[in-house]
């Protein structure tokens, strides 16, 4: 069995194919599939200095680390890694606005609330069961588009439209649910 790549192993891979570039100048970094997988995030992410949007998606990381020097950061892709909570965003909670996390292993939603900004969030396919973390979203003041499908919690509904209604009466802010804009009713 190969040793996961490391992030000091994925910065020297993207320098060796741009060797006319510096990796503290680039705003956007994908270090997603990497073989063998990265497993660990850690403070070297701090050469990304000038990184808007980092994707690290399709990898076996366990846990969120390293972040907090990526003063510039908006997009942080997590997908398809084996990610249990969202500790480890707070050094990004000033900043981040967009952070796709889907097919993941999260039940709890504990943490986001840092993340003062946070627009986008695209969570489907993780574990999420009941409205008690549901409501923790409501700690996102500027959540504008949430991707939920796939959450037993969503399953439990079906494909009722109980569903959009449940959700834009605890998330009035929210603009798009599951990819569909939500309508409300105008009230006078």
């Amino acid at each position: 069995m190969a040793k996961a790549t490391t992030i000091r192993d994925a910065i020297k891979k993207w320098e060796e194919k741009h060797p006319n570039e510096s990796i503290a100048e680039v705003e956007e970094i994908g270090f997603q599939l990497q073989w063998p997988p990265i497993e660990k995030m850690d403070n070297s992410l701090s050469a990304l200095v000038k990184c808007r949007k980092l994707s690290l998606s399709t990898n076996m990381i366990e846990k969120i680390a390293g972040l907090s020097s990526l003063k510039n950061l908006k997009i942080l892709s997590l997908g398809r890694n084996y990610i249990k909570s969202f500790s480890g965003l707070e050094g990004v909670g000033d900043t981040l606005e967009e952070l796709w996390i889907s097919y993941n292993f999260i039940d709890k939603i504990k943490g986001l609330g840092a993340l003062k900004k946070l627009k986008v969030l695209y969570m489907s396919n993780n574990l999420v069961k009941d409205w008690g973390e549901f409501m923790k979203l409501q700690e996102l003041p500027m959540l504008e588009d949430l991707l939920f499908v796939g959450n037993p919690l969503h399953e439990s509904y079906g494909e009722s439209d109980a569903w959009v209604k449940e959700v834009s009466k605890r998330l009035p802010h929210l603009k798009k649910l599951d990819g569909e804009p939500i309508l409300r009713e105008e009230t006078d």
